[in-house]
């Protein structure tokens, strides 16, 4: 079986997360991750035997850390997986003392962390852009702005 070490947001995180996956522009063969999956994965263990359960487990019951918050205030396209992930970039102490615990009891490399949810995965570039063309109504109390033309940006790299 494969098995991984994660944390799993709550709901009001997950629907947050769901509502900007939903403005991602995702063409074939690209898609959304269902939010009942979102996850920030701690540790890839891969295939491991049914045996091996237990110790794992083990493992996992054995950690501690402090509370902490994560927050996911960056949204990156990564080429090299083809995924669009919601980002955090700073790991608060509390989540780096877990993943390095984790790491170390389960016999893990220690590489970087980077902590995530993936909102989209087969993506072929980057979530395509709208640039605008906007008219502008000056007048009483306020401005007026009506879209003139949208057009895609896509990207190059």
């Amino acid at each position: 079986m494969r098995l991984f070490f994660a944390l799993w947001p709550d709901a009001d995180v997950a629907t947050r997360l769901e509502y900007v996956a939903a403005q991602l522009s995702v063409s074939s063969p690209g898609r959304l991750v269902h939010a009942k999956n979102y996850h920030v994965t701690l540790a890839f263990i891969g295939e491991v035997a049914e045996s091996k359960l237990p110790v794992l487990r083990a493992i996992g019951e054995s950690l501690r850390a402090p509370c902490c918050r994560i927050a996911f205030d960056s949204l990156e396209f990564w080429p090299e997986s083809r995924v669009v992930v919601a980002a955090a970039t700073e790991i608060p102490p509390g989540l780096y003392s877990l993943w390095s615990q984790l790491h170390e009891a389960a016999g893990l490399p220690e590489v970087r962390l980077r902590a995530h949810v993936t909102l989209a995965r087969k993506m072929v570039q980057a979530p395509v852009l709208q640039a605008m063309l906007v008219r502008s109504e000056m007048g009483g109390r306020e401005s007026a702005y009506t879209v003139v033309d949208t057009w895609s940006l896509l990207d190059e790299t």
